[in-house]
Formats: structure tokens, C-alpha cells, sequence
């Protein structure tokens, strides 16, 4: 890893560069510090930054993920203000059958049957 590539980028505030030079990769080991003779503190300036930055990645993903569950919640609420339809308003034709004539003139019976005992 460029150590002092990675330290300019991040001094200049660049944070692009700086993931492009794998800030994310590091592994907080301490060789950078090590090699360093000028006794600035490279490890800990990497590591806060590294960590910064995933705290940063860690809350744009909860931000997409609770937008997507209030937008999914939204949808939901939609869907059962949504009238049902209900057996009452849906209208059902019958369809015409076709009798046999036997069945025809035991209707034509029974329904004059009816008819005589409904007259006052």
C-alpha cells in the first residue's frame, strides 16, 4: 500500500483517491508507522480514517435499506385503503339451461302450485 500517497490524499481531503489507493484495505498492522522514521503517527491516522469512512458506508446502507422498508411499508398501507371487492356488487348472470321436456312440464306444475297457494 502507498503509505504517503495515502496520507497526502488524506490530508488534501480526498477521499475518492483515497479509496482508490485501498484505504479500506488496511489491516491497522502498524508496519506503516514502523517504516515511518519521522515519527508521525501513520497507523492511527490511517485506521481513524479507514474506520470513518465505514461508519460512513455503514450509514448510507442503513439510509437505502430504511428507505426501501418505508417506501415497501407505503405500498402495503396503499394496497389496503384499496376497496375490496365485495360478493354483493359482483353480478352473477346465470345461464340459461335447457330442460327436457318432462322436466319442463314438472316445473310449469310447480310453479303453478305455487302460484295458486299465494292468491288471496
Amino acid at each position: 500500500m502507498p503509505t504517503a500517497a495515502l496520507l497526502r490524499a488524506l490530508q488534501a481531503d480526498d477521499v475518492d483517491l483515497a479509496l482508490n489507493l485501498r484505504l479500506l484495505d488496511c489491516t491497522g498492522c502498524g508496519d506503516c508507522s514502523r517504516a515511518c522514521g519521522s515519527g508521525v503517527p501513520v497507523a492511527q491516522t490511517l485506521i481513524a480514517a479507514r474506520d470513518e469512512r465505514r461508519r460512513a458506508l455503514a450509514a448510507r446502507e442503513r439510509f437505502r435499506a430504511r428507505a426501501l422498508r418505508l417506501e415497501r411499508r407505503a405500498a402495503e398501507r396503499a394496497a389496503k385503503r384499496m376497496p375490496a371487492v365485495h360478493a354483493e356488487t359482483v353480478v352473477v348472470t346465470p345461464q340459461p339451461t335447457t330442460l327436457s321436456s318432462g322436466a319442463a312440464a314438472a316445473l310449469a306444475r310447480a310453479k303453478a302450485r305455487a302460484a295458486e297457494r299465494h292468491k288471496p
